[in-house]
């Protein structure tokens, strides 16, 4: 055993703490307030954890793990409640045919915690040291997010239950702070946000509820609870009660809100439910304050000198398109931030308004009291607006009224859901805009799609095997910058981190638009519009894997439905 203070600073000055006088005062002052040392030092972020943690565990002649058999923690969890495992931060990793309990844990001399762990086990309890973070990572998969909270929920409930589930209706008593389900419901909203999700998906299924998070606009599933089916319908209920809605309408779709404020920082939610066979389905869209500047939209320079030229128009209609969850919303906010100044009018019409600008007047539609794009828009023109925004041209009748704005003397912002810059112009005369009126009308369409960022942490050389780069149109010069993701600790094991636009812009010219006069084929105005200097957002992504921003694999994604990109 470690037995004075001296050595265990001695531990930390050789894993990296920089002053030993202070890590020594660190450890007494830690020791003075009945304070596991080995905590203070981790949580001063001065030593390598690691480095330090092994040597630790060497000198008490414990095993270290950099990893842990998930199949022999599978097989002593159900004896080990949550609420012990997370409230003492430790892990079970097998049990020995003689009773004794190997305990995973990142403080071997935290013995609060192996006093408690002692009383519940009744048996020797030999501990094995790993670091925090693993350790919180396998505590969170193996037993789910707030597991401890749901052992609670289970408290008094009948274990045997019929096909395997049972259902139920809870109605949380909201004056209750510490109810249970409410605390249940905050810890996934928390775990969410801190794994930086946009939406939460509660999912029920035939035998289970499952939850999934959408980081990086990619789906993963949260680690929940066994038997979390229990409480589907409280947890549907509880969510549906913060954010408004009617907890005994079950047969249709209804939208809500939720004002969240995690760690200081105002958070809007919006959910949306809609029914199905094994109940009502629950999404929550996560939105946090944000910055809209032109710098956090990843933009070429001349890209952006393009896009900065077209916004300081006076009229016409700037359309950006692209599917679902490309970033449109992000980019028109972009542009309606950078023109907001005093001596501008601006109002925007939205379905619903997703962040709020200062200085901006925004309407939400509400199709229930006949307010529409359309019908909000002629009014809003009788208002003298410079800039308009208009969340979606869904039909001709809103489409016509923004065209007339936009020859009228207006600058008007919206969106279309098209694979495409040029297919924009389909779109609007598939809808049965006149062609001279596209033509005269529309300044721009700009396309986008999003791409995941490598972790600058833990990306690598990648090699392709000759001829597949040459096959995706990927330049021959450019092969040696490629890289691959890895995974790490830091990016959650998907070698992504963040994500940033890739954009392809059509301009109007006089020849498009005769073109468009023509009504010529879509292929056909998309090789005018590359002759004439449009890249197209293949290209816009293999510039982005050359600057070692994004992988092949990302690119091919989001800019074809075929993958069939594999590294050696």
């Amino acid at each position: 055993m470690i037995n004075t203070t001296d050595e265990l600073v001695a531990l930390a000055t050789a894993a990296g703490y920089p002053d030993t006088a202070t890590c020594e005062s660190l450890v007494r002052e830690a020791a003075f307030a009945q304070r596991s040392p080995v905590a203070a030092i981790l949580d001063s972020k001065q030593v390598s954890e690691p480095e330090f943690l092994r040597a630790l565990a060497q000198r008490l002649g414990l095993p270290w793990r950099e990893e842990a058999d998930v199949a022999a923690i599978e097989g002593v969890r159900d004896r080990f409640p949550a609420r012990l495992a997370l409230g003492q931060m430790v892990l079970p990793e097998r049990a020995d045919d003689g009773g004794e309990l190997h305990l995973l844990t990142a403080d071997p001399l935290d013995y609060a915690a192996w006093q408690a762990v002692s009383q519940y086990w009744k048996g020797p309890v030999r501990p094995v040291v790993t670091t925090r973070r693993r350790l919180h990572d396998m505590l969170k998969t193996t037993y789910g997010v707030g597991a401890d909270t749901f052992e609670e929920l289970l408290e008094g409930r009948e274990d045997d239950l019929p096909g395997g589930a049972r259902e139920e209706v809870t109605v949380v008593d909201e004056d209750d702070s510490e109810a249970s389900v409410m605390k249940f419901v905050n810890q996934i909203l928390r775990e969410g946000l801190q794994q930086g999700a946009t939406d939460i998906h509660f999912e029920p299924l035939g035998q289970d509820l499952r939850i999934r998070y959408r980081i990086d606009g990619v789906l993963h599933e949260a680690p929940v609870p066994q038997r979390i089916k229990m409480l589907q319908d409280s947890l549907i209920s509880r969510l549906k009660i913060m954010s408004g809605l009617d907890i005994a309408e079950r047969r249709r779709p209804q939208d809500g809100r939720i004002a969240l404020e995690i760690a200081g920082q105002p958070i809007d939610v919006r959910v949306a439910t809609i029914p199905s066979v094994h109940g009502e389905s629950v999404s929550l869209r996560l939105l946090g304050q944000q910055r809209f500047d032109f710098s956090g939209l990843g933009l070429e320079p001349e890209n952006e000198r393009t896009i900065r030229n077209l916004i300081s128009i006076p009229n016409g209609i700037i359309l950006v398109t692209g599917p679902t969850g490309c970033g449109k919303s992000t980019s028109l906010y972009t542009f309606l931030s950078t023109l907001n100044v005093k001596e501008r009018r601006i109002v925007t019409i939205e379905d619903p308004v997703e962040h709020k600008l200062d200085g901006v007047i925004q309407i939400a539609v509400r199709p229930e009291i006949d307010l529409s794009f359309a019908t909000a828009l002629r009014s809003i023109l009788r208002g003298d607006p410079n800039v308009v925004m208009v969340g979606e041209m869904r039909d001709l009748e809103t489409t016509e009224i923004a065209i007339r704005a936009a020859l009228t003397g207006h600058l008007v912002f919206s969106t279309l859901h098209t694979n495409d810059a040029v297919s924009g112009i389909t779109r609007l005369l598939e809808m049965g805009v006149e062609p001279f009126l596209v033509g005269s009308a529309v300044r721009a369409f700009i396309a986008q799609r999003l791409v995941r960022r490598l972790c600058r942490h833990c990306n690598q050389p990648a090699h392709y095997p000759p001829g597949k780069l040459t096959a995706l149109g990927f330049p021959a010069e450019w092969a040696d910058r490629v890289r691959r993701p890895s995974g790490c600790e830091k990016c959650r094991g998907t070698g992504y981190s963040g994500r940033t636009a890739l954009f392809e812009i059509c301009l109007m010219s006089n020849r498009l638009q005769e073109l468009i006069q023509k009504r010529a084929s879509g292929p056909e105005l998309r090789e005018l519009a590359m002759r004439e200097g449009m890249e197209p957002l293949r290209k816009a992504g293999w510039q982005a894997v050359a600057k070692g921003i994004t992988s092949i694999e990302e690119v091919v994604r989001v800019t074809t439905s075929e993958l069939g990109v594999q590294d050696e």
